[in-house]
């Protein structure tokens, strides 16, 4: 390896892409065209970074073939930062196993990671800590030390496990003093900000007031019985009820607990669970039928009861009930949690993280795009949405895969 190829393969690993490119922006041999790739995909723009690795790929000869599963690692890194989610998982396997049979640990570590990273992102989350398990971060580099405890961390807030999200957070901060990158010290601070922002409302008795994760954990724990709007489940501690498929009962018990103890009226309750503003008949009759399936499906936790003018919930062991929200309802609301991260998705990664359809996908964010909310770039399969990032906060952009210095 030249010497201005050891440079700036170091101005990389140092977070410096400017620096990087002044040194091999001219050249088109095999490893200045993947520096050349690391670095554009540093500077953001992941099109043009995608297409310099795959012809590095294409130029390193068939003797090769650990720089050759190095640019795939790149690329698979690229696509995950442009949320590309449909990479094929068995080339970036057989990358990851040439250069575990070479000897280059560190980039097989990062290929792991990156599949790791992929699962958590598309809410795999007993896969992902499994595989994360088999990793020990102890011989790695200070940057992947810290890219390892950001997916700890990423973990434990999908599993509401703040304590541990923390410690986790605090090893990332001081591998990343280490490290000295400046967008892999960037992304420390945004994953830190999680765990000091809002993450839910707490309704209860005709108030509300904003949650913070930890405080969502303690309640979740309580002895409460919780009307979970955010996951659509109703719960106490260790005994939970899922209503994700039965959304007409989950507006009954939605309903009913933001209203404890007092009743609600029939009628409120059937605009709620029926959305309808005119009420005949037939729709007490199937509010009487509604009523019937929570009472069975809730046996466990609590009773609903007639009274004069409606029904009230009746906790069987808990001593209140409350009801957990979204800091912000709207419609469409999951898709623009996922755009919040400042990246561009693709409707068919949305449609891959969320667990539904494309075209239900592309129906949300046409409406979204409709308000203002979202816009796009590129046509056809390269169409990307995103929403402007918040300001004071920082994106999760995925750190660009290390290459060797030597």
């Amino acid at each position: 390896m030249d010497s201005l190829i050891t440079a700036a393969a170091r101005a990389l690993a140092a977070g410096d892409p400017l620096g990087a490119l002044t040194r091999v922006a001219l050249r088109e041999d095999a490893q200045a065209l993947a520096l050349r790739g690391i670095a554009m995909a540093q500077l953001g723009d992941l099109v043009c970074a995608k297409a310099l690795v795959r012809r590095a790929a294409r130029a390193f000869g068939p003797k090769e073939a650990v720089a050759r599963a190095r640019c795939v690692v790149a690329e698979a890194e690229i696509a995950l930062a442009s949320r590309d989610l449909g990479w094929p998982a068995r080339a970036l396997d057989a990358a990851r196993a040439t250069l575990e049979a070479h000897g280059d640990q560190a980039n097989a570590a990062h290929a792991r990671y990156l599949e790791v990273r992929r699962l958590l992102l598309i809410g795999r989350l007993d896969e992902a800590e499994q595989r994360l398990a088999e990793l020990d971060p102890a011989p790695l580099p200070p940057a992947l030390r810290a890219v390892h405890e950001l997916v700890v961390a990423g973990i434990a807030v999908q599993h509401l496990r703040t304590k541990t999200a923390r410690a986790a957070l605090a090893r990332a901060g001081r591998a990343v003093r280490h490290a000295g990158v400046p967008a892999l010290t960037a992304e420390v601070e945004s994953a830190a900000l999680v765990l000091n922002t809002p993450a839910a409302r707490l309704i209860a008795r005709g108030t509300q007031r904003l949650l913070l994760l930890e405080e969502v954990e303690t309640l979740l724990t309580s002895k409460a019985l919780v009307v979970d709007a955010c996951r659509h489940v109703v719960r106490t501690a260790g005994t939970v009820v899922p209503l994700t498929t039965r959304p007409v009962l989950f507006a009954l018990a939605r309903a009913l607990g933001e209203a404890w103890p007092e009743d609600v009226p029939r009628d409120t309750l059937i605009a709620h669970a029926f959305r309808t503003k005119f009420v005949g008949e037939s729709h007490r009759a199937r509010l009487r039928v509604e009523v019937g399936r929570l009472r069975k499906v809730l046996r466990r936790l609590a009773g609903v009861s007639a009274t004069k003018r409606g029904f009230v919930l009746m906790p069987r062991q808990a001593r209140k009930v409350v009801v957990l929200a979204r800091p912000v309802e709207e419609k469409h609301a999951a898709v623009l949690a996922f755009l919040a991260d400042g990246e561009s998705w693709s409707s068919s990664a949305l449609a891959l993280a969320m667990g539904t359809s494309q075209r239900t996908v592309q129906r949300a964010v046409d409406s979204l795009a409709a308000a203002g909310k979202v816009q796009s770039s590129g046509r056809g399969r390269a169409r990307r949405w995103m929403t402007p990032p918040v300001l004071g906060f920082t994106t999760t952009l995925l750190l660009p895969a290390p290459l060797p210095n030597d």
